[in-house]
């Protein structure tokens, strides 16, 4: 072999192995990467955005269990709330965040799987979030002002059937679970009760002590302090089991309408394509939180029953409701006003 024809065969072989170390390298440190990014994050301040005003049931949640994430991640983690269209401003916010951990989102059942079906909105509740842990689950009671002569759910149906439309049912918001689990309500008992939409929760829950209205489907932490004292009263809970916190209050499945269910839920979500081992650090971390006794009395006390934490279960509530409330506004013709 001529010496310029073996140099160039040695050279290449050099190269070709060259090469073949370097792929390596980069196969390794893909690899690696991972466990390291997990290892370093987070790195900074995380924000959480919380899609209601501040004082809310949301919100409040939302604190308590991000003091707690905080310390277990050793970085703050801070509340910031964007209020606005049933929730969607906030959610567009995280959609259109970098997909990097630092800025999250805590959905609910309403703003994520209730509100997409009902109301046109600039994002993709499935397409672009990422579910990271499950939270918790509100039960969803039933309850009326005082002035109502209804003390069961079969009590109310018949009174409702005989003044069609005489009795009003408020919730937070066209869209919202509570709005929807009216609705399927009226559905399934045959009763055409009128929906009277409120920009919030607060005036809605006002305007029932009044006796402006005359019913909602709420939260837990909303209802808790007027059922106290008595200027409301719960004749019943949307979820499939009773709850801890009012124990004595049938649900709807237990009062006559054995295929009803509606609950609220809490959740935090991240944008799109966020890389599994901060979804992971993130769900591990929080279901460590929601086993701590503190936090378990204090979301006993607000009636809310505490979830796995994990992004699965997370994953299957969103797509079950999203297919729920989805039927039920196509059978049903719910628009938004």
């Amino acid at each position: 072999m001529p010496t310029s024809a073996f140099t160039h065969s040695l050279q290449s072989l050099v190269l070709g192995r060259r090469s073949i170390m370097a792929a390596g390298v980069v196969a390794l440190l893909a690899l690696c990467a991972c466990p390291v990014a997990a290892q370093e994050y987070p790195a900074k301040t995380i924000r959480v955005v919380v899609p209601f005003p501040a004082g809310g049931g949301t919100d409040v949640i939302t604190r308590i269990l991000i003091q707690k994430l905080g310390d277990a991640l050793k970085k703050p983690v801070i509340v910031d709330n964007i209020a606005g269209a049933s929730g969607a401003i906030g959610h567009e916010a995280v959609a259109r965040a970098s997909a990097d951990g630092y800025t999250l989102l805590m959905a609910t059942g309403s703003t994520i799987a209730a509100n997409p079906v009902v109301s046109k909105v600039p994002w993709d509740p499935v397409k672009d979030f990422t579910p990271i842990a499950m939270l918790v689950v509100d039960p969803l009671p039933l309850v009326l002002n005082p002035s109502v002569p209804a003390k069961n759910v079969q009590e109310l149906i018949a009174l409702a059937k005989q003044k069609p439309g005489g009795l009003t049912m408020a919730s937070f918001g066209t869209g919202s679970v509570p709005h929807l689990a009216g609705e399927l309500f009226n559905i399934q008992a045959g009763t055409k009760m009128l929906h009277v939409p409120y920009k919030g929760g607060a005036q809605a829950m006002s305007d029932l002590i009044a006796g402006h209205v005359s019913l909602m489907f709420n939260t837990m932490g909303a209802v808790s302090g007027p059922l106290a004292a008595g200027k409301i009263r719960a004749i019943a809970v949307g979820a499939p089991q009773r709850n801890s916190a009012i124990p004595d209050v049938p649900t709807v499945k237990e009062s006559g309408l054995p295929d009803f269910e509606a609950t609220s839920w809490v959740g935090l979500f991240g944008p799109a394509k966020l890389p599994q081992p901060i979804v992971t650090r993130l769900s591990k971390e929080l279901a460590a939180v929601l086993k701590l006794p503190e936090v378990k009395e204090r979301m006993a006390k607000m009636g809310s029953d505490i979830a796995s934490g994990t992004p699965e279960e997370l994953a299957d509530f969103l797509d079950r409701d999203l297919k729920r409330w989805g039927k039920l506004v196509r059978e049903g013709n719910i628009r938004a006003d």
